[in-house]
């Protein structure tokens, strides 16, 4: 991640003064950390809108207006006691209260929201740092930088308090579907936005010229500026009307919102639903659909949704089941599966496969190594690339080896990408190069194929293992060996001996 190491440094003693002013948690101390950015952020934003209006000649009413003592300016120098009782009193109550307009996206999930950081001096060590960061002052890349490594410290040593899925993982499956300006892109389990933000960045890069992009060490680019991007009405359906994300979690809903935020999207669409439940109610609606669902989860079968057909209690099938209702005709979809979704052979495991062979155009399977989720999970899991509506043809897969980082529980930085260059290249290509080696890292497999294995999708079903042929020497001549070297042992005991008696 390109940020510069005094950034770094800042949120690292942010994170520090949390553990040790007692709040282990580490998803809470997050949410409590995106509230007092969005403070800060909020009367930044106020700002930045008065000096528009005023540069336009129009009237404006501040965001504050009759609330001047809660801006961050008039209250960021307070004693550490009166900041804590201000801030918890006055501060957090006007910002749960507020109602007009993109102002208030963060404040739509603070219904339920408690202010929880304990120690007086927690607090203004915490204002203190966020000040130093200049946040607004920053360009959009580095802005979403920040909150993005603030996010990466939940996966470092002692605060694996939340499983997050690898942000290089998020950008290969992106490049796979390939979203474009004109999408309204969905993630129906979105828990930190990852796959929105990549998603988002994909599309400014595509318009970005090549000259102006950089990319660091882990093939993420940087410098994102979508200056061919000419017509404000591309920019205005990016920032209010392409973003939409749902999970079941009020916390993650406010990380997301404040990740998107910081991103450059001013109106994502974020909602605090569960998808399966029955007071989920939209379909076909999306063109594009990025997800990783939870793994090994279940539901109660007295609320899912009615219009979900798998007679399963199973969340990881059942998503899939409603990505594909979410989804537009030719909308396309990609998503991260635990293995058994491939082969189980359950009633609904098998129904679902069906459905993405004979309902649905599945266009790719991604074998990924068990290390991918280390520490959290050992799991083995694959990605599928499907398009809504017509049928399979044939399926492409590819049998993924590395992934850029040691499979240990360290997941070591390698290079960064292993596979992932290849496994985009291959699968732009794959209609051209229709790939038959079942041998090869990817290869196709006729749909019929695959009905008549009772619609098993795993790879180990069609891959074929090329053995080294090992020629190994007569029984004459190793024992001439044995014989050889028995003697070379006597010889050696011999001289050994003589050398004893000499002595």
């Amino acid at each position: 991640m390109k940020l510069a190491p005094d950034l770094k440094s800042k949120i690292d003693t942010l994170w520090d003064r949390f553990w040790s002013g007692g709040m282990s948690n580490p998803l809470q101390s997050i949410e409590q950390m995106s509230y007092l950015i969005f403070m800060k952020r909020l009367e930044d934003m106020d700002v930045v809108e008065q000096n528009r209006a005023r540069a336009r000649g129009v009237p404006y009413t501040s965001v504050f207006e009759g609330h001047e003592e809660c801006r961050w300016s008039s209250w960021k120098h307070y004693p550490a006691e009166q900041m804590l009782e201000h801030v918890r009193d006055k501060v957090f109550p006007f910002i749960k209260s507020l109602h007009n307009g993109e102002k208030t996206l963060f404040s739509r999930q603070m219904q339920d929201a408690v202010f929880m950081i304990p120690k007086p001096s927690l607090l203004q060590e915490a204002v203190a740092l966020i000040d130093d960061m200049n946040i607004t002052a920053q360009n959009r890349d580095t802005q979403g930088d920040i909150y993005e490594y603030l996010l990466s410290q939940l996966s470092t040593a002692g605060k694996n308090g939340q499983f997050r899925t690898p942000r290089h993982i998020i950008r290969m499956i992106v490049e796979l579907v390939d979203p474009d300006i004109t999408d309204r892109i969905c993630d129906p389990a979105c828990g930190t936005a990852g796959f929105l933000i990549n998603a988002y960045e994909h599309i400014i890069r595509k318009y970005t010229s090549p000259d102006l992009l950089e990319v660091d060490s882990e093939g993420e680019y940087h410098n994102l500026i979508g200056d061919n991007i000419t017509d404000q009405k591309h920019w205005e359906k990016l920032w209010s009307d392409t973003f939409y994300g749902f999970d079941f979690d009020s916390t993650m809903t406010r990380i997301s919102l404040m990740n998107l935020m910081l991103h450059g999207i001013k109106a994502p669409h974020i909602e605090l639903k569960d998808t399966l439940s029955k007071r989920y109610t939209e379909e076909e609606r999306y063109t594009v659909v990025l997800a990783n669902p939870p793994f090994k989860g279940s539901i109660d079968k007295s609320d899912i949704n009615d219009s979900l057909s798998l007679a399963t209690t199973k969340t990881e099938l059942l998503l899939v089941e409603r990505m594909i209702q979410l989804l537009t005709i030719g909308g396309k979809c990609g998503v991260i599966v635990p293995d058994g979704v491939l082969f189980g052979s359950s009633r609904a495991h098998k129904e679902l496969r069906r459905m993405l062979l004979e309902e649905n155009q599945l266009e790719g399977i991604v074998s990924m190594p068990s290390g991918i989720f280390k520490p959290y999970a050992g799991v083995s899991t694959a990605v599928l690339i499907f398009v809504k509506g017509g049928k399979t043809g044939k399926v492409w897969f590819y049998d993924m080896e590395a992934d850029g980082y040691s499979l240990d529980d360290k997941r070591t930085f390698i290079d960064g990408k292993g596979d992932i260059p290849d496994i985009i290249e291959q699968f732009r290509e794959r209609r051209d190069t229709n790939p038959t080696d079942r041998k090869a890292k990817c290869f196709h497999v006729p749909v019929e194929e695959i009905q008549a294995n009772n619609y098993d999708l795993s790879i180990s079903r069609y891959k074929e293992i090329e053995y080294e042929e090992v020629e190994y020497e007569s029984p004459e001549v190793i024992i001439e060996k044995i014989e050889a070297l028995e003697k070379e042992i006597l010889d050696n005991l011999d001289e050994l001996k003589a050398l004893l008696r000499t002595g």
